[in-house]
C-alpha cells in the first residue's frame, strides 16, 4: 500500500510539472508576441491603467470601520 502512494504521487508530480511547463512556455510566447506588437503594449498600458484607477476608486468610496 505504501508503494502505491509513493507511485501515485511520483505520477502526479510528473504530470504536473509537464502541465506547469507547458502553461510557463506558452505564456513565455504569449509575452513574447504582445511585447512586439506597439498596439498591444498601448492597449495594455491603457488598460491596466484604466484598472488600477478604479481599484484606486474603490479604496477611495470604501466604508472605514468604526
Amino acid at each position: 500500500m505504501l508503494l502505491q502512494s509513493l507511485l501515485l504521487g511520483a505520477i502526479q508530480i510528473a504530470v504536473s510539472a509537464g502541465i506547469n511547463a507547458l502553461l510557463v512556455l506558452f505564456a513565455g510566447g504569449v509575452s513574447g508576441f504582445l511585447n512586439r506588437s506597439p498596439r498591444w503594449v498601448n492597449a495594455q498600458r491603457y488598460l491596466m491603467g484604466s484598472v488600477l484607477g478604479l481599484l484606486a476608486l474603490r479604496i477611495l468610496n470604501e466604508k472605514k470601520p468604526t
